[in-house]
């Protein structure tokens, strides 16, 4: 969306808030947030790997923002990863972000064909729930479309997904997965509430916004019956694949963590929740429901946390080099994007 002259990628509402003067960045609107578990309510307000954009007539910005607690905010110029980073908290904050000067001085003699244009700001964003105060108007507009990607990827799982243990948004799985793909990705993952409601799959199905899907279905489910995750996760397969079956929906089957490790009756439960996808998206009627298997996304435990569930950055660096490899058949078979 466009606000104050800059785009807020991956957010789809502001609400100004009576406890601050900025506007509060949600990644759904309301009238879904609000439908959903409390826990994914909470996790809609977490960016994860959303992004303030904006390009600029000058090489240095002041932007003025806020956290619920602390947010990580990593910046971009284009595809160019800088060395700014900043720690946002509670306590209002302007910085100052600026292009390098190399960057400024070469940047039109970089290759033209980058999925982000080099003189598009990016400050992509994780943690808690961020509040946008203003940014220095003179000079600033939004990208265009012609300096962003064509091709984007919508991601829907759990805490893996939203971004987990990575160390910064850019080293989630999907991020990792969509620069490989030259694709501008909308982050869903909601960490440990990932509960495939029905007005979620409804809402995701409605976007007319991107091209490609995942969605990682969901060991955020492990307490409910067989027959309760079956339907839920049946029901967000066929809504999302049946919207517009010319975009291609990768199903992900749990990934490796804990339960394939500990007693025969956690494997089981583990072996029967794949299952239950397996069946759902062979079941599908849509022709555009792929099946891919979690482990082969993450085939190193190894690349995991201590938790045994949750990958670190080189787990995710590793899913997203496999997932891109896997999707990359399918987003070839768009055609032109």
């Amino acid at each position: 969306m466009i606000y104050q002259n800059v785009e807020l990628h991956n957010i789809e509402e502001v609400r100004k808030m009576p406890e601050s003067d900025g506007v509060r960045l949600q990644r759904v609107p309301e009238t879904v947030r609000t439908k959903l578990n409390e826990g994914a309510q909470m996790r809609m307000l977490s960016p994860a790997c959303a992004e303030i954009r904006f390009v600029s007539e000058r090489p240095t910005v002041r932007l003025t923002v806020s956290s619920e607690g602390w947010t990580d905010a990593v910046v971009f110029h284009g595809v160019f990863q800088s060395d700014q980073r900043f720690s946002i908290t509670e306590k209002t904050q302007t910085i100052e972000i600026t292009t390098p000067e190399r960057l400024q001085q070469l940047g039109a003699s970089l290759p033209q064909d980058m999925p982000f244009a080099p003189d598009v700001f990016r400050v992509m964003l994780a943690g808690d729930a961020l509040y946008f105060h203003g940014i220095e108007q003179d000079g600033i507009r939004p990208p265009r479309a012609e300096e962003l990607p064509k091709l984007r990827y919508l991601a829907y799982g759990t805490s893996i997904t939203h971004g987990g243990a990575a160390t910064g948004p850019h080293l989630a799985y999907v991020s990792q997965t969509a620069r490989r793909l030259g694709a501008d990705l909308i982050n869903l993952g909601v960490g440990g509430s990932a509960h495939c409601e029905h007005e979620l799959a409804d809402y995701i199905a409605s976007r007319d916004d991107w091209d490609i899907a995942t969605l990682a279905l969901s060991v955020n489910m492990g307490g409910f019956s067989r027959e309760d995750f079956s339907e839920r996760v049946s029901y967000m397969v066929n809504a999302v694949a049946g919207a517009d079956t010319h975009r291609p929906v990768a199903c992900i089957t749990l990934y490796p963590y804990y339960a394939d490790l500990e007693t025969e009756d956690s494997k089981i439960h583990a072996a029967g929740r794949r299952q239950s996808l397996r069946d759902a998206v062979a079941a599908c009627p849509y022709p555009n429901a792929y099946l891919f298997e979690g482990p082969e996304i993450l085939s190193d435990m190894g690349g995991l946390t201590p938790d045994l569930i949750h990958p670190a950055d080189n787990g995710m660096i590793q899913m997203g080099e496999n997932l891109a490899r896997k999707l990359r058949p399918l987003v070839d078979g768009l055609g032109e994007w």
